[in-house]
């Protein structure tokens, strides 16, 4: 499982990036609210083919074990999120909180979800 947690931090400079492309490029040429529902979109795009190359690379041993990958993904996601969103950027709490209300067309809900499932789905196609 190790390589599967250094296989996550390319994921934040995934994010990273997609943060600065939406922010320099998106927020040009579209509000605040549909930058961040495409940025969301082009997240789950990006991490998808990543994983893809990732299982092609380090294929997962079985299906448990692309369960494991996706909580131990989620949750280094939400612990990155979190503290780099408050303690390095110095977003409030209510903010990065606001990014999860889809009820206000807030979408970054499924860039978590994705990350979950996102083993699991890439092993069962490749497989």
């Amino acid at each position: 499982m190790w390589k599967y947690i250094l296989a996550w931090f390319p994921m934040i400079v995934i994010a990273i990036t997609n943060g600065l492309f939406r922010e320099k490029v998106l927020r040009s040429r579209l509000n605040e609210l549909h930058a961040h529902q495409v940025s969301t979109g082009t997240m789950i795009i990006l991490c998808g083919i990543y994983v893809w190359i990732l299982f092609k690379l380090w294929t997962p041993l079985s299906t448990n074990q692309t369960l494991l990958i996706g909580l131990l993904w989620f949750f280094l996601t939400i612990i990155f999120e979190f503290s780099f969103g408050h303690y390095i950027a110095g977003h409030s709490w209510k903010k990065l909180l606001n990014d999860y209300n889809l009820l206000q067309g807030r979408v970054w809900i499924l860039v978590l979800i994705w990350i979950t499932i996102l083993p699991y789905f890439i092993y069962q196609i490749q497989n």
